[in-house]
């Protein structure tokens, strides 16, 4: 008996000790369960633990964890009445306790400081090693998704917007002549079109950018796009200049989101390793846009007769054509994104694990499919995301209206935007800010404005070699004659034409001075550049005609008549190959590009973003002093073809350590800031070297080569991101 009695003890003594242990480590893993939960993680292994005690006994009053029980409270009715719906599971939310239940406020122990009793710089600080931990983690995942099918995809997609970006830059310049003379563009008004469109660009770079950092890359483009796609339509069917002004510049700002966030959303889904190389193969579809805008423009403006009018009013002529075929790159790409998903790398980000790990799996499921791998089972099961701060903000749902609602959406996203940007010169990015504005705005600068002066150049060798060819008539005396062919690079002074007939006549860059028509006939006349100073009509009549009042400079009609008089510009070039040959010097001038893409895409990762930046914008500089050279007009085109082959390589190396050099959360930003100051130094180019046509060779020269040999040592300095993971 006493034996029965004294083994009953030490059982008891033992189910103590073993409840004891248990309640040790089930406060453990609850502690961890919480932390994990805080931290935004999940996970697919659950190890199951049952409870020994009561939830009394390892919950002390007011929620605090990890306080022992007493031993002389340990007894085995621990173990009874146990319930299947006590059962905890490692990785699944619990919960985070009542803070409100404690004891005067205190944070339960055991327990991590909630986020409403950290300062921000705390806040910031752990969002920061967030961010580390995740740069590296999210190159590993990157690395398992492989690189296939998912990234040819959203290459050709990007790449399409990118072609629209290019594009629009070219627009602008083959159409100008043709809408000068078809809306009676004064030459005082012709430079806002290119302008107007550059400084639309500017705006939109800057705004699309940093909307790419708030709403996704994604939607950020589509929305871009579709701004760009429709206004680009629109200005195809407008009249009058100021309504065309218009479209163009919401054209020109909703494209100027296409290339920072174009580049910041591709790099995400790339590994390491393929980053410089395939972001410089997508730099070629900016190529390629200028070569398809060329070739349309060869194909379709100079083909007058695919016009039509309705009235007088209303002028539907080929450059209108052009308008719309070159939106189809655009139109292409908004179709496209529809289907393509969002940047895993953003929505990491800002907190949104789940889509990003189903986005990711399918990015591996689809490049294993294609490897012929459908097996292979995507292994990650859980991903840092950063913490989030919250900004909290009153919109006034409740009372005030829908239209004040708005504005206060509106001015709140354009805040934030504000502030993405201006950290963008927080440490330790502020010292990279301002070496890529000065490398930008003087690759821009020196580019930009030698394109310019490249073809005014070239225009003005044309101008001198055609007014070397006028043909001088004076003291001419015809009278009871028909007129009914060309006349075209004359000057009449002096003539006297007495009872003429002009009947179904084209008069191009005629000028008639000091004559005299008498009883003279004008029926069926077109002109371009034809201009009756100091003369005198007599008893003529004018019908069919489209000579207007401001033909006529300091002359004197008397007992004239006008029937039917065409108002407005009228377009007629026939058999004129000076468009042509305009449309042939950019095609050339943007295929010489395609063997520095080329290197530049399969050297990038070998002598680094570094050597290929400094090293293009040097060369480059050192190739303007060949312009001293360049006196016939095939001199000239070769010298742009050789200028444009070294600036590619530096543009692309320059896309590349830009979006390696700043972080997820103000990449874009960032990028749209400096594509922003590109355009800002594209118009001051503009103006400063086309400013110099026809004047000196000297200044241009040397301008460009001290810009680009200064911005090339200094984007020596840069740091190097070969090696770098995307942070």
């Amino acid at each position: 008996m006493e034996e029965t009695y004294k083994d009953r003890t030490s059982l008891m003594k033992g189910a103590k000790d073993i409840a004891k242990e248990v309640k040790r480590q089930a406060v453990k893993k609850v502690n961890k369960a919480v932390g994990r939960a805080q931290d935004g993680y999940t996970q697919r292994s659950y190890n199951r633990f049952q409870d020994e005690e009561d939830d009394d006994d390892y919950y002390v009053q007011g929620g605090n964890y990890g306080v022992e029980a007493n031993d002389d409270e340990g007894s085995s009715e621990a173990t009874e009445g146990h319930d299947e719906d006590d059962e905890i599971y490692e990785g699944e939310y619990q919960g985070i306790p009542n803070m409100g239940q404690g004891k005067d406020g205190m944070v339960a122990l055991g327990q991590p400081m909630r986020d409403e009793y950290k300062d921000r710089h705390e806040l910031e600080t752990e969002r920061k090693a967030d961010e580390e931990e995740l740069a590296q983690q999210y190159e590993l995942i990157i690395q398992e998704c492989g690189h296939g099918r998912f990234q040819w995809a959203l290459f050709f997609v990007l790449g399409m917007a990118l072609m629209a970006d290019g594009v629009e830059v070219f627009v602008v310049g083959f159409v100008l002549p043709s809408a000068e003379t078809d809306m009676c563009i004064p030459n005082s008004g012709s430079g806002w079109l290119g302008d107007i469109v550059y400084l639309g660009m500017m705006v939109g770079a800057f705004f699309w950018g940093g909307l790419a950092d708030k709403v996704g890359r994604r939607q950020s483009l589509l929305i871009c796009m579709s701004v760009n796609g429709f206004f680009a339509f629109l200005s195809s069917f407008v009249q009058g200049y100021g309504f065309f002004l218009f479209c163009r510049l919401f054209s020109g700002f909703g494209i100027g989101g296409a290339v920072p966030t174009v580049f910041s959303y591709f790099s995400e889904v790339l590994a390491r390793e393929k980053r410089g190389e395939h972001l410089s193969w997508l730099c070629m579809f900016w190529m390629i846009g200028g070569i398809y805008a060329s070739a349309m423009a060869w194909a379709i403006i100079p083909h007058y007769g695919w016009s039509f009018s309705m009235g007088s009013a209303y002028q539907f002529h080929s450059w209108r054509v052009f308008v719309i075929v070159c939106a189809l790159p655009c139109v292409s790409s908004v179709v496209a994104l529809t289907f393509m998903p969002e940047s895993p790398r953003f929505l990491l980000e800002v907190g949104k694990h789940d889509e990003a790990w189903m986005i990711l799996k399918q990015i591996h499921d689809t490049n294993m499919r294609a490897r012929g791998q459908p097996e292979k089972v995507f292994t990650v099961n859980r991903i840092k995301t950063p913490k989030q701060i919250d900004e909290l903000i009153e919109i006034e749902s409740d009372t005030g209206t829908w239209y004040r609602r708005c504005f206060v959406r509106i001015r709140t996203e354009l805040y934030g935007i504000w502030l993405t940007f201006m950290r963008c010169f927080n440490y330790p990015v502020k010292d990279n800010t301002i070496k890529l504005t000065a490398v930008w705005f003087t690759l821009s600068f020196g580019y930009y404005g030698l394109s310019v002066w490249f073809p005014d150049v070239i225009k003005h060798l044309q101008s001198d070699e055609y007014a070397s060819r006028v043909k001088h008539f004076r003291n001419e005396e015809v009278s009871h004659f028909v007129f009914n062919f060309t006349l075209e690079n004359q000057i009449h002074s002096n003539g006297e034409y007495i009872n003429d007939r002009f009947i179904m006549m084209k008069f191009k860059s005629v000028t008639f001075e000091d004559s005299l028509f008498k009883n003279c006939v004008f029926e069926d006349i077109t002109s371009l550049n034809t201009y009756f100073r100091n003369c005198t009509f007599i008893n003529t009549t004018f019908y069919n005609t489209d000579l207007e009042q401001y033909k006529f400079v300091d002359s004197e009609l008397i007992n004239c008549t006008f029937f039917h008089i065409r108002t407005g510009c009228q377009i007629s070039f026939d058999d004129d190959y000076s468009a042509y040959w305009i449309y042939f010097v950019n095609f050339l001038g943007t295929l010489a590009v395609l063997p520095g893409n080329i290197v530049s895409a399969l050297l990038m990762d070998r002598i680094g973003r570094l050597t290929m930046l400094g090293g293009s914008m040097v060369l480059s500089g050192i190739s303007c002093f060949f312009l001293w050279f360049g006196t016939s007009e095939s001199m000239m085109i070769g010298m742009l073809c050789l200028y444009n082959g070294l600036t590619i390589s530096a543009w692309n190396s320059l896309d590349v350590i830009t979006v390696e050099l700043y972080p997820t959360d103000r990449r874009a930003t960032g990028f749209g800031f400096l594509n922003a100051l590109c355009k800002a130094a594209a118009v001051l180019g503009n103006l400063i070297f086309g400013s110099l046509v026809g004047i000196t060779k000297a200044i241009p020269i040397l301008l460009a080569s001290t810009v680009l040999v200064c911005g090339g040592l200094v984007g020596l300095r840069l740091p190097d991101t070969r090696t770098q993971v995307l942070m």
